[in-house]
């Protein structure tokens, strides 16, 4: 057997700048991919260390949930002698991930133009809600602004309900992955060229690009799309159904070989030569027709029953689970999906990276650090004396945990 190869972004050093989910999610990835990540968090910690709900040995989930495979520094960024030791960091580094607002970084010290000249290989990538220029740059923003904004919510929930937003942080996470994009391509164009560049990702545009085709669709019909609903625009039986035991399962009978399939075992073969119905545009113009004939057909039998019966038929089709039924089912299926993350004194299940890499050593996940809890090693990594790093927390300018092993963690 040949030896494993090495986790792909393996030697990469990111600073991380990020709070909340956005940045976190991304250097979570970036993390998972092989990277060190150097978290740099205020004095007070990454504001989604108080987000209230669920926690593990006291800490929250919410924070657990986007932060594994990181060390952190607790630092002043506002004192001079904070952001020196900041600035030492990212000497260091590759890449620097921040989703501070438009400006902070400047009046921080830390403008990226600046920082990419003294350091030309940096790859310098920014987070904010509206991107770094327009009209709307200054503007705060979280999930739901640039779902709202984005269209995105418009298009979910049922028609006549409110616009309702999606249940999970999709302008977060998208804007996240996004950036890892931006950060991975700027780092194969570095290997080429040896200079890095500023990547800046809005959340916003981020929503925007996850309209697919209905951007388009608007486009040419110059009119809105209303809520989707569990249905689809343009294909009749791509939709969900209720099963006579009142459990939803939903059906993507996409080809003229599914929709036969589908008639077939739903019982009514006689809808494939039924004139209303003979084509996919046929199907689309007299969908409520359509829907009410299968729905009738549905509400004979269990979902389960009709699922797999069709799974049997090679029709797509899947029950509709909650997110308790999904974390079991990947439980069970035992693939990689989910990843236990252990640490000193307590451990959680997370969902893992869907990436997968052949022949490739996985990165062992890391308990989400305490606020500060690598302060001291990490300024004895830049060159900080036990004399100077004792006085950075004496002076308020670094935080850890405790300050009693200053020595043993300073080289």
């Amino acid at each position: 057997m040949s030896t494993a190869l090495r986790p792909p972004l393996e030697g990469v050093r990111v600073i991380d700048l990020t709070t909340f989910l956005s940045g976190p999610s991304a250097t979570q990835l970036l993390g998972d991919l092989g990277a060190e990540i150097i978290k740099i968090e205020s004095l007070d910690g990454d504001s989604s260390r108080a987000i209230a709900g669920p926690e593990v040995d006291g800490d929250s989930a919410y924070f657990l949930a986007n932060n594994r495979n990181k060390r952190s520094i607790a630092l002043d960024l506002k004192s001079p002698r904070g952001l020196e030791v900041a600035k030492r960091l990212i000497a260091g580094a590759d890449v620097v991930v921040e989703n501070f607002r438009p400006g902070v970084t400047t009046r921080l010290g830390l403008a990226p133009e600046t920082i990419t000249a003294e350091h030309p290989s940096l790859v310098w990538a920014s987070i904010s809600g509206f991107g770094q220029e327009g009209p709307w740059r200054d503007r705060p923003a979280y999930d739901m602004v640039v779902q709202a904004l984005g269209g995105v919510m418009s298009l979910n929930g049922h028609p006549g309900a409110p616009a309702a937003r999606l249940g999970i942080p999709a302008g977060d996470v998208v804007a996240g992955l996004y950036a890892v994009i931006g950060v991975l391509a700027a780092l194969s164009a570095r290997a080429e060229t040896g200079t890095g560049r500023i990547v800046d990702v809005s959340m916003l545009r981020g929503q925007l690009a996850m309209l697919s085709y209905q951007a388009v669709y608007t486009a040419v019909r110059g009119t809105a799309p209303g809520p989707q609903g569990a249905a689809h625009d343009s294909i009749a039986t791509y939709r969900s159904f209720r099963g006579g035991d009142g459990r939803e399962f939903v059906v993507t009978a996409n080809t003229p070989r599914m929709w036969e399939e589908l008639c077939r075992v739903l019982g009514v073969p006689e809808l494939v030569t039924d004139e209303r119905f003979v084509d996919a545009a046929s199907r689309l113009r007299n969908k409520v027709e359509l829907w009410e004939l299968l729905e009738a057909r549905v509400a004979t039998r269990p979902a389960a029953e009709w699922v797999e019966l069709l799974t049997d038929a090679s029709v797509p089709v899947a029950p509709v689970r909650n997110v308790l039924e999904a974390l079991q089912d990947a439980r069970e299926a035992d693939d990689g999906s989910l990843v236990t993350v252990r640490g000193e004194h307590a451990e959680f299940e997370n969902v893992a990276t869907p990436i997968r890499f052949v022949n490739t050593a996985e990165v062992e996940p890391v308990y989400p650090p305490a606020l500060g809890g690598d302060t001291v090693r990490l300024l004895g990594e830049v060159g900080f004396s036990v004399d100077e790093v004792e006085a950075l927390l004496g002076d308020g300018v670094a935080g850890a945990p405790s300050a009693h092993a200053v020595g043993a963690g300073v080289r």
